[in-house]
């Protein structure tokens, strides 16, 4: 006759709990492996539209009073576009630019990030006179690009154009919007 004490019966009850605890985790880790091994699935491409320009603007460079070009021109006001800008932009026209406005003067800087044209920046003061700019910012370069004096308007045009349009700090802008 078979005879078990309790003891004994625990023991057992732990041991096939025990079991059947390594056959589960045996079964978890070649399902991972079974899983994970084949081929690493395809990144798809994910297609977007290009960034086309939107004209919301004119703006006039003035030297000595004088309008030496008018620009059409995109807006940027709020954080997004502040953050955005040109960025992912392929090209831009020769008489286009995008005009930054902040609700105050301050230093302001700006980078190359993620824009793929290179660019002329130009810092105007609130009374939207040049206070500094930088010239030829290399696309995705990520190097501050300061301005000198504390600036409340930025001007972002295709590099190349403050020296071909001889800008000049005390130069100044207009713009008006369009409805």
């Amino acid at each position: 006759m078979l005879c078990y004490s309790l003891s004994d019966l625990h023991s057992w009850f732990i041991f096939i709990q025990m079991k059947k605890r390594t056959n589960y985790l045996i079964f978890c880790l070649l399902s991972t492996l079974l899983f994970s091994c084949g081929d690493e699935p395809k990144a798809s491409k994910i297609e977007t539209s290009e960034i086309v320009f939107k004209k919301e603007g004119e703006l006039y460079l003035l030297k000595s009073g004088d309008s030496i070009k008018k620009l059409d021109i995109e807006i940027a006001e709020n954080q997004y576009e502040h953050e955005t800008g040109l960025m992912y932009r392929q090209s831009m026209e020769e008489s286009q630019g995008m005009l930054f406005i902040y609700p105050e003067e301050a230093l302001r800087s700006f980078y190359m990030k993620n824009t793929y044209i290179p660019l002329d920046i130009i810092y105007y003061d609130k009374d939207s006179s040049v206070v500094s700019f930088k010239e030829n910012a290399r696309a995705l370069d990520e190097t501050s690009l300061p301005s000198e004096k504390p600036a409340k308007f930025i001007l972002e045009l295709n590099a190349g154009k403050v020296k071909e349009w001889n800008i000049e700090v005390g130069d100044k802008i207009d713009f008006k919007r369009l409805d």
